[in-house]
C-alpha cells in the first residue's frame, strides 16, 4: 500500500469521526430541548388541575356547611314545637285531673244515696213479706216451697219433653258419629270368616285302607285314639275318616298323623307313635310360622319368641266356632284403625288387641279364666302396664282405665258380632232371652216384656196409672244399665219402654 493511500484513509477516517461527533452533539441538544418543553407543559397542567381541585373542595365545603346549618335550624324548630306540645299536654292533664276529682266526689255522693235507697227498699220488702205472711197465714219458707211446687207441676211436662228431646238429639249425633267411624274402619278392613267345627275329615283312596287304619280287632284305631286324644269315626261316609274332639290342636295332630299313615302305608302301633310324634313336631312348626305371620301382618317386631309361639297356638283354638287367631288379628286391625281415627296410642292398642285373648292359648292346661291367664302371660313377658290394662278390660269384671281399653273392647265386639262369625247353642240363646225378660219384669210398674230381634231389642210395657212419662224414662235407663252390668252380649241391646193409655166406652 502506498503512502498517499494511507494518508487518504486516515484523513477520511478523521473526517468521519468529526462528522459523527458533530451530528451527535446536534441530536443531543434537540432531545434535551424537547424534554424541557414537555416538563414545562406537565408542570403547567398540574398547577391548573390543582387550582381546579382546590376550587371544587371549597365549593363542596361551603355546600356541606350550608346544609348542616339548615338541618340545625330545622331541629331547633322541631324542639320548639315539641316543647309547645308537651306544655299543652300538661295543661290538658291538669284540667282532666281536676274534672276527675270532681267526678269522683259526685260518684261517692251517688253511692251513698244508693246505699240509703237499698236500705229503704229492704225495709219495705221485709214489711211487705210480713204483711203477706199475715194475710196468707204462711211463713216465708212455706210460701217459697209452695211457689216452687207449683212451678215444678207446671213445668214438669215441658222439662220432660225437653230432656227427652235433648237425649234423642245427643244420642242421634253420637250414633251417627260412631257409625261413620265404624263404617270407615270396616270398609278399610274386610276379611273372610269361616266357622270352625268340632270335627275334621280325612279322605282315603279306598275301603281297604280304612280297614288297615282300624287294624286287627281295632288295635290300630284304638292306639291312634289313645295317643292323639281324639275320637276316630270310620262309618259316617265312604272313603272318609272323621276325627272329632273339643281341642282343635289334637284334631289337627290326629288328622296329620292319619294322612301320613295313609301315604306311608305301614300302619301298626309302633309306626303310629312315630308318625304322631312327627305330626306334633310339624304342628309345632306350623304354630311358630302362624305366630310369626300374624306379627308380620301387624308389623309388630318386639315380641319374645315364646310369646310369638303362644300367639300361633291361637290358630288351633276356637270360641263359639270362631278361630281365635283370625279373630285376634281382625280385632288388632279394627282397633288400630279406630285408634288412628280417635288419636289414641296406636302401638299400645295394636298389641293389646292382638293379646286380648292370649290366655285362651293355654287356658285348657292351667287354672283360671282366659283373662287371668292372659294377664299372667303378659306380665311374665314384660309387657307394659298400658298394654296389659288395655287388653284385660274387654271381659266382664275389669275396669276400663284408658281410651285404648275401650277401643279394644269395641273392636272385639265388632269382630264377634259379624254375621256368621260366631254360633251359639240353642240353650245359650234361650237363656239369654230369658235373662233379658227377667231383668225388665223385675221393675215395679212393668206389665209385660218381650225380647225380640234375637235379643237386640227389649220391649217393656208399663201400667200407665202407676208409671208416668218421667218414671218411664228412668225405668228404661235403669234396665239398660242393669243389662250392661249383668249380661254378656254382642253389639247393642235397645230398651224400649212403652206407656200407653187406653180408654173404653160401651154404647148401649
Amino acid at each position: 500500500m502506498t503512502l498517499p493511500l494511507v494518508v487518504s484513509a486516515v484523513i477520511a477516517a478523521a473526517a468521519g469521526l468529526g462528522v459523527g461527533y458533530w451530528l451527535q452533539q446536534q441530536f443531543g441538544r434537540k432531545t434535551a430541548h424537547g424534554q424541557e418543553e414537555r416538563i414545562t407543559e406537565k408542570l403547567a397542567a398540574a398547577k391548573e388541575k390543582l387550582a381546579d381541585l382546590k376550587s371544587a373542595a371549597e365549593t363542596e365545603a361551603r355546600e356541606i356547611r350550608e346544609k348542616g346549618e339548615k338541618e340545625l335550624d330545622e331541629r331547633r324548630q322541631q324542639i320548639i314545637e315539641l316543647e309547645k306540645r308537651v306544655a299543652d299536654r300538661e295543661n290538658s292533664i291538669n284540667g282532666k285531673q281536676t274534672e276527675f276529682e270532681k267526678h269522683e266526689q259526685t260518684v261517692k255522693q251517688q253511692l251513698g244515696d244508693l246505699d240509703k235507697d237499698r236500705a229503704a227498699l229492704a225495709a219495705l220488702r221485709a214489711e211487705e213479706e210480713t204483711k203477706l205472711a199475715e194475710i196468707a197465714g204462711l211463713t216465708q219458707d212455706q210460701a217459697s216451697a209452695r211457689v216452687l211446687e207449683l212451678a215444678e207441676e207446671r213445668t214438669k211436662e215441658d222439662v220432660l219433653r225437653r230432656v227427652h228431646k235433648l237425649e234423642q238429639e245427643g244420642e242421634q249425633q253420637l250414633k251417627e258419629k260412631g257409625k261413620m267411624i265404624l263404617v270407615n274402619v270396616i270398609q278399610r278392613y274386610g276379611a273372610s270368616q269361616v266357622s270352625e267345627y268340632m270335627s275334621s275329615h280325612v279322605n282315603v283312596p279306598d275301603e281297604s285302607m280304612i280297614g288297615r287304619i282300624i287294624g286287627k280287632e281295632g288295635r290300630n284305631i284304638q292306639h291312634l285314639e289313645r295317643v292323639t286324644g281324639c275320637e276316630i269315626v270310620v262309618d259316617e261316609a265312604p272313603n272318609t275318616i272323621m276325627v272329632t274332639g273339643f281341642s282343635p290342636l289334637r284334631r289337627q295332630v290326629a288328622k296329620t298323623a292319619i294322612e301320613r299313615l295313609v301315604k306311608d302305608g305301614r300302619i301298626h302301633p309302633g309306626r303310629i307313635e312315630g308318625i304322631v310324634d312327627d305330626a306334633k313336631k310339624q304342628i309345632n312348626d306350623d304354630i311358630r310360622v302362624a305366630g310369626e305371620a300374624a306379627l308380620y301382618e301387624l308389623n309388630i317386631i318386639d315380641f319374645p319368641e315364646k310369646l310369638v309361639h303362644l300367639v300361633g297356638r291361637l290358630k288351633y283354638r276356637t270360641s263359639y266356632s270362631q278361630n281365635m287367631l283370625s279373630h285376634s288379628i281382625e280385632v288388632a286391625h279394627v282397633a288400630t284403625m279406630l285408634a288412628e281415627e280417635l288419636g289414641a296410642d296406636v302401638d299400645v292398642t295394636k298389641k293389646a288387641a292382638l293379646l286380648h285373648d292370649i290366655g285362651k292359648a293355654i287356658d285348657h292346661d292351667v287354672e283360671g279364666t282366659h283373662v287371668e291367664v292372659g294377664d299372667k302371660i303378659m306380665r311374665k313377658f314384660g309387657l307394659s302396664e298400658a298394654v296389659i290394662n288395655a287388653a284385660n278390660p274387654h271381659d266382664e269384671g275389669y275396669v276400663q282405665r284408658s281410651v285404648e281399653a275401650i277401643i279394644v273392647q269395641v273392636a272385639d265386639a265388632v269382630s264377634a258380632a259379624r254375621p256368621g262369625a260366631r254360633r251359639e247353642s240353642l240353650e245359650q240363646y234361650v237363656k239369654r232371652m230369658e235373662d233379658l225378660e227377667n231383668i225388665a219384669t223385675s221393675y215395679e210398674g212393668v206389665d209385660k216384656c218381650y225380647a225380640i230381634h234375637a235379643g237386640r231389642e227389649v220391649r217393656v210395657f208399663v201400667y200407665p196409672d202407676q208409671v208416668d212419662d218421667l218414671e218411664a224414662t228412668k225405668i228404661a235407663q235403669q234396665i239398660a244399665k242393669q243389662i250392661e252390668s249383668e249380661l254378656q252380649y254382642p253389639g247393642d241391646v235397645k230398651v224400649n219402654v212403652i206407656r200407653e193409655t187406653r180408654t173404653e166406652a160401651v154404647a148401649r
